[in-house]
């Protein structure tokens, strides 16, 4: 399974007017604006279900396999049997699952899913089940408070769609030594973070006991994600949610928000980070 994708629409350049909204009065200027592209990817699984999601149409192979990862739809690489885009339709993931998979779906079909099309818990009607079925993952991580920093300095370089339009968040899977071991772009941060995921997976680099850097908020389903891969640190650049905190607090996860230049602010968990 190869999950290069280089589409074309990953950008898009549309003409738009730049105006003034100062005081001091300039002529509104015609220019073309680089925008970041955004359609609808369907993730056909053994024709039993399917999941459709809003994203930027890269990496579109290591975003379905992130996906099916951190909503626990597998549990393996070696859950996938096959992983495929559609002959006719490359916004059409095929993907089929070994046996045991497959037979574990038909039993719990939708029922372990956080997040759908990335819209947050929708549907959530059980949501207290399902975040007392999260995993807590374990304790074999800790990081060098400069090295989260590094983190950050690091991924800037990783961001070519964000440094086009302005419009990516971006994820990355980080080690302790602060080596970034994948990372990727999308219009939407949940499907950022299933891309590095699925780029994880493919590889066969375990994303147990490692650390995630988002360029985003954190809400739920982005620790629930990372708690069902077995990720121990996340770090974002903005807020945490209330529920964000009291998932990653059950789950053993350490939590740090408005990571900056020079600070850092660790709502659980802080034992991992040294000064």
């Amino acid at each position: 399974m190869d999950d290069r994708d280089t589409h074309p629409e990953a950008v898009t350049h549309v003409r738009a007017r730049r105006i003034c909204t100062g005081k001091r009065r300039k002529d509104p200027v015609d220019e073309d604006v680089c925008v970041v592209g955004e359609t609808a990817v369907t993730i056909d699984v053994d024709g039993v279900e399917s999941f459709t999601v809003l994203c930027t149409p890269t990496d579109r192979l290591a975003m379905a396999a992130g996906f099916l990862f951190t909503e626990g739809v597998v549990e393996h690489r070696e859950d996938i049997k096959s992983l495929k885009e559609c002959d006719d339709d490359a916004n059409t993931i095929r993907v089929g699952l070994a046996e045991s998979a497959l037979g574990r779906r038909l039993d719990d079909s939708g029922r372990n899913l956080l997040i759908v099309s990335s819209c947050g818990a929708c549907g959530s009607e059980n949501l207290s089940e399902r975040i007392s079925a999260l995993p807590v993952v374990g304790n074999s991580f800790q990081i060098d408070a400069e090295v989260l920093r590094s983190v950050y300095t690091a991924l800037a370089g990783h961001q070519p769609l964000f440094n086009a339009s302005g419009g990516a968040h971006a994820a990355a899977v980080f080690d302790a030594s602060g080596a970034i071991l994948a990372s990727a772009e999308d219009a939407g941060r949940h499907n950022a973070l299933d891309k590095a995921v699925g780029k994880c997976l493919l590889s066969d680099t375990s994303t147990t006991g490692v650390g995630v850097a988002l360029t985003s908020r954190l809400s739920l389903e982005m620790v629930g994600k990372c708690a069902r891969t077995g990720v121990e640190l996340i770090a974002a650049v903005s807020a945490p949610t209330s529920l964000a905190i009291d998932v990653a607090q059950q789950c053993n996860i350490t939590l740090c928000a408005f990571v900056r230049e020079t600070r850092a602010t660790v709502f659980t968990y802080p034992k991992r980070i040294t000064r």
